[in-house]
């Protein structure tokens, strides 16, 4: 058995992102704007999507992703909040209280309060 590398693992947080977005469709630049919460390396990002249409997470057509399977976070015991000294994955902003999602995988965060919610397809 190989060794997973720590892309690897950025790839398999990122699928388990995507199979657990609240919406079945969307644009295929809103779909990288959530992977590059976890990787913003362009090779990974393509990797992600290429082995998410691979294992039938979702479907690409016409700049457009559908999300085929999944379930959706819960914010009551899938999201940790945090008190610390944090900058947002998605914005960069500062913040006092950091939102942290966890999957099977790994944990993704810290995000603010409006950008967790924009991550998971809440807004």
């Amino acid at each position: 058995m190989t060794e997973r590398t720590p892309a690897d693992e950025r790839v398999e947080l990122a699928l388990d992102l995507l199979a657990n977005l609240e919406h079945e469709d969307l644009p295929l630049p809103a779909a990288v704007d959530r992977i590059e919460t976890v990787t913003t390396d362009p090779t990974l990002v393509r990797r992600v999507l290429d082995e998410a249409e691979l294992r039938g997470i979702l479907e690409r057509e016409d700049g457009r992703i559908r999300v085929r399977r999944g379930s959706y976070v819960s914010f009551e015991s899938d999201v940790v909040v945090r008190e610390g000294d944090f900058d947002c994955r998605r914005c960069g902003a500062s913040l006092s209280t950091g939102h942290f999602v966890r999957f099977e995988t790994d944990e993704l965060g810290p995000f603010g309060s409006s950008c967790v919610r924009k991550v998971l397809g809440r807004e």
